[in-house]
């Protein structure tokens, strides 16, 4: 896997503090798609698919630790240290809704239809919004006849398919809802808190990292066997090729490198370009380019083919001259 050309990242700068998460959009019909930054600054932003930005969601009083489209890219959902969570239109830039909370909020996910919208943070309790009914109080998703979805900070909730929803805690533990009856179908303990859940849905898996390890678990456990990889450092985000499926990036905070690593584990490519801990990366959903996000306040985008033609990229001549 050791690459031709020299890995040359696109910076994407604007943000004015720490990036705390990417997400991008699902492909859209017309080839594209969408990526949005989240950020200790407060003001998430919405970049294209080549990067440039398209626009700043201005309205949160403190950081910004989660941030998620929808997958028609119409809306977008954060999540904030000012206790809200808030939705946004991504083509006016207007928050429609806000709803708040009693601490700080890590994680949001959007249902696939955009009607609800799942929370979790440091009050240790999954939330789950009708957007149809704002004025609701929301849901609860508790584990048992405690008033807690986990014992520690809830540091990430996804949505699986129509009706399931996945959330990680510091606890070590990873838990699957079923948001209909909103009740705990399973659970998956791990030996370390969790320091990044994220899903993968064109391989269907839930990427997990935890203490040294990373783990890519089927997202409603029924596909196949969960794959989990020992690495000498501990990842802070990992990101898997969605449509290779033979590699996978992840950044840490002990150093201000990004690494391609093989599904056995093997270190592939360090990249360089941070001046400070990454704490995301992400592949495009084309699996063109991925995406990191640094204390440095940048965010760097990485082609998977260094030397070929894409977005701002132009490639390298076929004659080498």
């Amino acid at each position: 896997m050791a690459l031709p050309y020299k890995a040359v990242p696109l910076v994407a700068p604007g943000h004015t503090r720490p990036v705390t998460h990417l997400s991008f959009s699902p492909l859209q019909d017309d080839g594209t798609y969408v990526v949005i930054s989240s950020c200790k600054d407060g003001n998430p932003m919405l970049r294209d698919w080549t990067g440039d930005w398209i626009g700043t969601f201005i309205g949160h009083k403190g950081a910004v630790w989660s941030s998620k489209l929808s997958p028609d890219t119409s809306r977008a959902a954060s999540g904030s240290a000012d206790f809200t969570a808030k939705i946004w239109d991504t083509y006016t830039g207007e928050c429609l809704q806000s709803f708040p909370h009693n601490h700080i909020v890590r994680s949001v996910a959007l249902s696939p239809s955009s009607s609800h919208l799942l929370t979790g943070g440091q009050e240790k309790k999954v939330r789950m919004f009708d957007l149809s009914r704002p004025d609701a109080e929301p849901d609860f998703l508790f584990d048992g006849a405690g008033a807690l979805s986990h014992e520690g900070t809830v540091k990430s909730v996804v949505w699986v398919g129509d009706h399931t929803g996945v959330t990680a805690g510091e606890d070590g533990q990873i838990k699957w809802w079923d948001l209909r009856t909103r009740t705990l179908t399973t659970s998956l303990t791990f030996p370390n808190p969790i320091t990044s859940m994220e899903l993968s849905p064109q391989t269907n898996r839930i990427v997990v990292t935890s203490g040294k390890t990373v783990s890519f678990i089927p997202a409603l456990l029924n596909g196949p066997q969960t794959h989990s990889l020992t690495l000498p450092y501990a990842p802070s985000s990992a990101s898997i090729h969605p449509i290779l499926q033979d590699r996978f990036v992840t950044g840490s905070t002990s150093d201000e490198w990004v690494r391609i690593h093989d599904v056995a584990g093997e270190e592939r490519e360090v990249l360089k370009g941070h001046h400070g801990p990454v704490h995301c990366v992400e592949y495009s959903p084309d699996g063109e380019m991925f995406a990191s996000g640094s204390e440095d306040g940048t965010i760097r985008l990485w082609q998977t083919t260094p030397g070929k033609s894409y977005g701002l990229w132009q490639g390298v001549p076929a004659n080498g001259g």
